[in-house]
């Protein structure tokens, strides 16, 4: 197994989580960002403490990823890319919650998608993580969230 398997992969994550503490940090109002600043530095410090071990060869972790692992990542990476970098400004933070949320369901969910008993479960499902991603967000934690077209 090669030591790169580890680097490359740790590194990206670290220089990820480098980006958005950067971003938490550089952004107004200040009040707005203390949650994400808090998140994104607990991000950097296990990421690079990940990336460390990596490059010290400490990382004995799985075998890496296999190409049927990528090709079933793939289609929730490509959500998350244009849950990130489009919708949720685009549409507003919750209802890209809940769309992104519901295709990630469908894609991952085992169940039956001709049977109308699963997508009612799932529409529910989504329901359900958004209201709790509201009441945590906006209510207890009172994090600025991108509001759009819808809410």
């Amino acid at each position: 197994m090669s030591r790169t398997q580890h680097i490359i992969p740790s590194g990206i994550v670290f220089l990820v989580g480098c980006w958005v503490a950067w971003i938490s940090f550089t952004q107004q109002p200040v009040e707005a960002f203390l949650f994400p600043r808090m998140i994104s530095m607990v991000f950097v410090a296990l990421a690079g403490w990940t990336f460390a071990k990596a490059l010290l060869g400490k990382s004995k972790v799985g075998l890496g990823l296999s190409r049927t692992m990528v090709i079933n990542l793939a289609p929730g990476l490509l959500v998350m890319l244009v849950y990130v970098f489009w919708a949720a400004k685009g549409l507003g933070f919750y209802t890209a919650t809940a769309g992104a949320f519901f295709i990630l369901l469908s894609l991952y969910d085992p169940a039956s998608h001709s049977d109308i008993k699963t997508w009612v479960k799932r529409g529910i499902i989504t329901a359900v993580f958004v209201a709790v991603m509201y009441g945590l967000f906006a209510q207890l934690l009172s994090v600025y969230t991108p509001r759009e077209v819808l809410f």
